[in-house]
């Protein structure tokens, strides 16, 4: 952990009010990768096992289309959030993310830091609650943009 990574979760709005030693916990697990232009970071129906923060470059998030190409849900730039499954069983990936550009993101350890949750609920709890609203922002988001996509014009 350094207190740069620290204090870049310190200053996120979705962990700004946590405890520091909560945010301290979180930056012991989080460490930073380089994501290259079509990495996938996550798939579909893997296990889940990290979270993510945007630091720089475009995360895509989109799901697989039955025929033809995956349906963009969503466009995560600098500062956002991405990844949730980790967090609720059965802890695997709900859709897929991939770089559409040179990114660079922080990666934290879900694994070890869902062991933590359990045996510090006080920490496990201030994370689902954040968490929690995250997953209702992206799945009504991918909703939306799912019946976009999916509803041909004119079909009433």
């Amino acid at each position: 952990m350094t207190d740069s990574t620290a204090s870049i979760i310190a200053s996120h709005e979705l962990f700004a009010d946590l405890e520091p030693r909560f945010i301290e916990t979180l930056a012991e697990y989080a460490s930073k990768r380089d994501v290259r232009a079509g990495e996938n970071l996550f798939t579909q129906g893997q296990p889940a096992t990290t979270f993510y923060l945007s630091l720089s470059g475009t995360i895509i998030v989109e799901t697989p289309a039955i025929m033809g190409p995956s349906l963009e849900l969503q466009s995560l730039g600098e500062g956002r959030i991405l990844g949730w499954s980790w967090l609720i069983p059965p802890y695997k990936w709900h859709f897929q993310a991939r770089a559409e550009e040179d990114s660079t993101v922080l990666e934290f350890d879900g694994t070890r830091l869902l062991q933590i949750c359990e045996q510090d609920t006080a920490f496990g709890y201030q994370l689902l609650k954040r968490f929690a609203s995250l997953m209702g922002d992206r799945l009504e988001n991918a909703r939306r943009r799912m019946m976009d996509a999916w509803n041909p014009s004119g079909f009433a």
